[in-house]
Parts: C-alpha cells; structure tokens; sequence
C-alpha cells in the first residue's frame, strides 16, 4: 500500500500525539525551533531531511531526553510535557532507539520479556502474543540468542519489546541504520507499515527519506532545526524542493543518496 492510499482517514482517526512549537537542544542554543507535528491513530509519520537538520532532537525533546526549551507535548489531547520517560512509557509513548535497542545476550523471548517488566506474568503471555501477531515471523525465533538474527530481525525484536507495554504511540530513531538497502526495505514495508496496520501512531525519523516516504501516510521536511515542508507523503516525495533541499540531486540519484 502506498502513501497515497491511507488507511485511515483524519475523520476516523484522532490525533494520538502533538507537539507545539518545540524548541530543543542540549545547552541554552536551540537545534530546533518552532516544530509543529501530529501524528493520528494508525498513522505512519516520517520526519525526514538532510543531516544536521534536527531530526532525532526533535524525538529526544518530546521524550524529555533533550532539553525542551519551548512548547508543549500532547498525549491523546493530555499535557504531558516534561514527564520522565518511564512515566511516558506508561501513559503509551514507546521508544526505539537507533541504537543498543535489544539484549544481545538474551533470547528473543527473554527480550519480549524484559519489555513487559511492568506487567504480571499473565498479562504479559497476552501481550506477547498480541507482538506475535503483529510480527508473525518472531514466533518460530523466540528461543534464538538476539545475537544470532539478521540486522531486520534484531530490528523487528527491539520493536516487538516496546509493544510489550502496549503503546499507543511508537516513535522510532533511524530503524534502518547500518542495513543493507534490502533490510532496510523489509524494516520499512514489512515492520514499520505492519503497525501502522495495528492502530499505532508512529513517528519515524528516517534518513533514507526516499524509502521513509514510500511507506508513510504523512511528513515533515525539517531544514536546519525547522520544518520546511509538512503535507502527505506522496507529495513531499514528488516535490522539487526535496531534490533541491538533498544536494541537488536529481531522479536515480536522490535515491542512492537518501
């Protein structure tokens, strides 16, 4: 399914996540500033742009790992501004770094386990269940070593150890860093649209933004700490300022490159 074919309408679908006029960074100096974005109930939301642009502050900042500098985070409708991210992972907001996102020394099911640390051992077998379902090709791997899988499936386990809390939100940092273009058109078509079919929110920051595109429902361009550019993603690909904003590179080209 493409970007031009949603899956829900923004009728049907209520916004899951909100963050308003965000400024961020490290120190006192913004990296980013002024960010607006929303992302719906079974909605896939990339954020993309060329590097340096703010991209992953802007997903630090909501979960409170960057230092909010300005503006407000909504949870269905709910200030959650500034809330550790422990209490964010209770309220629904699930996290998967770009990096150390599994236990490489454990089994998969051991990592599935981890993830629902917070819930009695029954509800626990449910909500693996309920991650198998969304990632049906776990099942037959759950007493493999981490260690052992491909860089796709070590993806696919960090996802399905997240969705042991049951999110309604996932944000995802960079899911396809460090695999090959084949893994990473799996992590994307396959991982990522796979939640959005469940109901998920999910904001995606992704710098392969060609294939990030491909499979969302909705961007943000981001250009030096703001967005540039926010419309469905179909149309953010098919626009000329995207080749121009990604070093000028045109057809094939921009493709090899992002």
């Amino acid at each position: 399914m493409s970007s031009a074919e949603p899956r829900v309408s923004e009728a049907e679908a209520g916004i899951a996540l909100a963050a308003r006029g965000i400024a961020a960074g490290y120190s006192e100096i913004p990296i980013v500033s002024d960010v607006d974005v929303e992302v719906r109930h079974g909605q896939v939301v990339a954020v993309v742009g060329p590097n340096g642009a703010g991209k992953s502050t802007l997903l630090k900042a909501i979960l409170g790992i960057a230092r909010l500098l300005g503006g407000h985070i909504e949870l269905d409708g709910k200030d959650v501004t500034g809330l550790p991210l422990p209490r964010l992972a209770r309220l629904g907001i699930g996290y998967v770094p770009q990096a150390e996102d599994v236990f490489e020394g454990l089994r998969v099911r051991e990592n599935l386990d981890m993830g629902g640390y917070l819930v009695n051992p029954r509800e626990r077998a449910t909500r693996m269940e309920k991650a198998l379902e969304v990632f049906p090709q776990l099942r037959s791997k759950l007493n493999r070593y981490v260690e052992t899988l491909s860089g796709g499936e070590r993806k696919m386990t960090a996802i399905a150890r997240v969705l042991m809390l049951d999110p309604k939100v996932l944000l995802l940092d960079e899911p396809t860093a460090g695999l090959s273009p084949e893994l990473s058109r799996v992590v994307l078509e396959e991982q990522v649209r796979a939640l959005g079919r469940h109901g998920k929110a999910v904001l995606l920051v992704e710098q392969k933004a060609v294939a990030a595109l491909g499979i969302a429902d909705w961007a943000y361009m981001m250009v030096r700490g703001r967005v540039v550019m926010s419309a469905r993603a179909v149309d953010v690909l098919g626009d000329p300022k995207m080749r121009e904003i990604f070093l000028g590179a045109k057809g094939p080209e921009l493709e090899a490159k992002v």
